[in-house]
Order: structure tokens, then C-alpha cells, then sequence
């Protein structure tokens, strides 16, 4: 884009007219909508929205805010429960309107850009038969899980998102645009596998893809009351799962909007209907459920099973952290704090690490976390900005009642707006200094500060 020197009207009228998309003030048709995330619970005001079509846009938008001295968020699916990609009187970077896919069936890879869904990179592969893991809830967008790690449903069979990852079209804090793979720059390669949005902007993600179609999947839920020896029965039962299966355990509310409590699991198999069977039926068979809901499905439904937990606009306050293992002291925990739990769509969650995931060096990429076991997740959730101040509460409560169960390790997209410095180098590890050299290198002006920052 030119630069004139007029005005700062006359520069933002020349950033209308060069980029494809729509550039929003305070009361322009849409920006209000733009504006808005998947977190109701964010409500702030960006000076400027730039709505991109392309990566020619975000580095016009890039060089305009450094232009103008405005400090510079960025949106992709907008789904973090954080909500740092909306900033109060910033320049808004909005990859949403990017929805571009390319998937090669011969050479099972996929090229799609910053603003697709899971749900929409999940539909395309499957039809040629293929599949990456993105997640566990369709809405969420690819670039911030991706650049965060990447866990889903797919990661003990075939790793993380990032461990997929083979190029990012990235565009820097200098408006330039780079193809990121681990020949062009084997250093900033690696720290986009994990280091987050620290480091420039991703306009889009060549993955690697891997022949997937049918899944066997689904929910088994127990009363409330069999919560702790159902966690101690889920602890024995997959420590010898194998890479085929993924199994996460829950304390959560019945779907029907009732509010019954329930202890339950979410299970996972990639193999045959046989070899699932073989592995499920145990899982099936424990105790006497009130539900059994496991059944074949396409891999992109399984990905849309707990999409209704988590409504947009809803308000989200979350916290998690790896624990030290599920001890009969974390399980006394868990059913004691979801007792008094004030939100009937809120949940405690135990998410296994184990298999692909956990055969990855802790260095090999930005993501440290490749010891099996478990993340701790409190995925707070409630509609009544009324019950804010009672829903926050009790997940700072609960967090800190399970303590002593708890590793220094986080997962850095779990991680809330209001959690520091430890909280951070937590995510990052012992990945860390190098995390900041690399930082130092690409935005020493730490002009990607919104987010969970690594400070040059």
C-alpha cells in the first residue's frame, strides 16, 4: 500500500481502497458484529476492524497500525475463552472472512487459511477421506489451536495439530510475508509449533493429513453419586489404551438443560468396529450407566458431540493445568468443588496425554508437554451476566483446591486473560528462553503482544 501524508482520514480512506476487505469503525455497518467473539463475556471496542480477504490485506493492516502508532489484535475464530483477540481502542487484524481450502488427496496434504473452522477444514478432508487432529469443539478456529499446540481427539493416534504442521504463510511485525517451513527457517518453524501468536500473523496452514473416515464415538454417562469410583475405574482403565483410543472423564450436567449432575466419559476409538469393540467394552460394561451413547459416525461428527456445551456468546471463564496423576486425593477433590459447582453448564475435565502426543521430544517443538497423563481443565461456563462474580469465583476456588495435585505444566490455550507470568512460562516450559531469542529475532518492538506474551 502507498503512503501519503495527508491526514489521518485521508491514510484511512487509502486503507479502504487498497485492501479486499472492509476496514469497520465505531458505528459502520458490522462492526458490532465483528467486534463480538465467541466469549460473551469480552466486550470491548477496537478503534479500527479490518476484516481481510487475504494476506495482502493483513500486511497492509499491519504496516498501517505501526503507521499510526495503533497497538495491533488479532482475531481468528475468535473462539479463546481469553478474549485477547479484541483490544479497546486497537487495530483488530479479523481473519474470519478467510475461509480458503485446498486439499490434495495424493499428496494428503491441506492448505487453508487463518479464518477457517475446524468444522469446515474437518468437512473438506473427509471428503477425500482424510483427517488431522483439530480440537474437540467444531466451532474453534484452526489458527489459534494450531498455533497454541493443538490437542483434540485425534493426538494419541496421530499427535497434535502443530505436529502436523509443514508451512505457515506468515506476515511479520514489518509487514513482510514469509513461507515458514523447516527448510526456509527451521528456528521460527519451530517456535510457530506452539510459541502461539507471538510471532507474526499466520494467513494460512499446510497440514499434513492422514487416511481417517469412520470413527466410533460417543458418551457414557453414570449418576452423580458413582463420580469417584468412576474416576478411579477411568485412572486403571486406560493406562494401557492404545493409540486407537482417546478417552476424556467429565463431571458435567445432563444436556437436556435440567441440571443433573452426571460423571461420565467421552470416548474415542480410530480402529475397526471390531478392534473398538474389543477396547470400548469395558469402558461400556462398568457400573450401571443411565447412558451408553457409543456408536460409528464420521469423524467431523465427533467434533461437533460437545459443540452445545459451549453456545457462542455464552460467558467463559477458564482455568486448567496438568496434574501429577488422578490420586484418590485429586478424585475427593474433583466430586467435592462440583457439588457446589454454581453453573449448570459447567464441567471438571481430565483430558489424557498419551500415545503419538507423548513421543515427541519436549524440544522438538514449542509444545513441552509430551508426558502421559492428564490436563486439568475447568471449563466455566453460565448465560447471566449476574452470575459472573459466583462463576469465577468458584473456578479460582476450585483451581486452587486442587493444588496439591498439580504439575507447573499449562496448556497455553486453556490459559485465562487474567493469569501472568508463571502461568506462562508454565505453557512455554523449558522452551522458554529459547521462545525469546527467537521473539527478540522477529518482534523485538513486541508489536504481537496481545496474546500470551513472550516479552522480547
Amino acid at each position: 500500500m502507498a503512503t501519503t501524508a495527508g491526514t489521518a482520514a485521508d491514510r484511512l480512506e487509502e486503507l479502504r481502497a487498497s485492501v479486499s476487505g472492509r476496514a469497520l469503525e465505531e458505528g459502520d455497518a458490522g462492526y458490532e458484529e465483528a467486534r463480538r467473539i465467541h466469549n460473551g463475556l469480552i466486550d470491548r471496542r477496537p478503534a479500527l476492524i479490518v476484516r481481510c480477504q487475504n494476506t495482502v490485506d493483513i500486511a497492509d493492516a499491519v504496516r498501517f497500525a505501526r503507521r499510526e502508532g495503533l497497538e495491533i489484535c488479532v482475531r481468528g475464530g475468535g473462539h479463546n475463552a481469553a478474549g485477547r483477540a479484541v483490544v479497546d481502542d486497537a487495530l483488530m487484524i479479523d481473519l474470519s472472512p478467510m475461509k480458503g481450502i485446498h486439499v490434495d488427496r495424493d499428496a494428503q496434504k491441506a492448505r487453508a487459511q487463518g479464518g477457517v473452522l475446524w468444522r469446515e477444514l474437518n468437512r473438506e478432508t473427509a471428503a477425500h477421506g482424510l483427517a488431522i487432529t483439530g480440537g474437540a469443539v467444531s466451532t474453534t478456529g484452526i489458527a489459534g489451536l494450531t498455533l497454541g499446540g493443538g490437542l483434540g481427539w485425534l493426538m494419541a493416534k496421530y499427535g497434535l495439530a502443530a505436529d502436523n504442521l509443514l508451512s505457515v504463510e506468515l506476515v511479520t511485525a514489518d509487514g513482510r510475508i514469509l513461507d515458514v517451513n523447516a527448510e526456509s527457517d527451521p528456528n521460527l518453524f519451530w517456535a510457530l509449533r506452539g510459541g502461539g501468536g507471538n510471532f507474526g500473523i499466520a494467513a494460512s496452514f499446510e497440514y499434513r493429513l492422514h487416511p481417517l473416515s469412520m470413527v466410533v464415538g460417543g458418551l457414557i454417562a453414570h449418576p452423580i453419586e458413582a463420580a469417584g469410583d468412576l474416576l478411579r475405574f477411568y485412572r486403571e482403565a486406560v493406562a494401557t489404551a492404545s493409540d486407537d483410543l482417546e478417552v476424556f472423564a467429565a463431571l458435567v450436567h445432563a444436556p437436556d438443560g435440567s441440571g443433573v449432575k452426571l460423571a461420565a466419559m467421552v470416548v474415542f476409538h480410530t480402529g475397526s468396529p471390531e478392534e473398538a469393540e474389543r477396547e470400548l467394552a469395558p469402558l461400556k460394561a462398568w457400573g450401571s450407566p443411565l447412558v451408553v451413547q457409543v456408536e460409528p459416525m464420521p469423524y467431523p461428527v465427533m467434533n461437533t458431540l460437545m459443540d452445545a456445551n459451549y453456545p457462542t456468546g455464552s460467558l467463559n471463564y477458564w482455568v486448567s493445568s496438568f496434574t501429577t496423576g488422578i490420586s484418590d486425593g485429586l478424585i475427593d477433590v474433583a466430586v467435592e468443588q462440583f457439588a457446589t459447582v454454581p453453573s449448570t453448564m459447567s464441567a471438571i475435565l481430565l483430558e489424557h496425554f498419551h500415545g503419538a502426543v507423548c513421543r515427541v521430544g519436549v524440544t522438538d517443538t514449542a509444545v513441552p508437554h509430551r508426558e502421559e497423563g492428564w490436563n486439568l481443565l475447568l471449563p466455566s461456563t453460565w448465560l447471566d451476566p449476574a452470575d459472573t462474580e459466583a462463576n469465577t469465583a468458584w473456578t479460582r476456588e476450585t483451581h486452587a483446591a486442587f493444588a496439591p495435585h498439580l504439575a507447573a505444566r499449562r496448556w497455553l490455550n486453556y490459559l485465562g486473560d487474567d493469569q501472568g507470568d508463571e502461568a506462562i512460562r508454565g505453557a512455554y516450559g523449558p522452551n522458554y528462553d529459547r521462545l525469546v531469542e527467537i521473539k527478540r529475532r522477529y518482534d523485538p518492538e513486541n508489536v504481537f503482544r496481545h496474546n500470551h506474551n513472550i516479552a522480547p
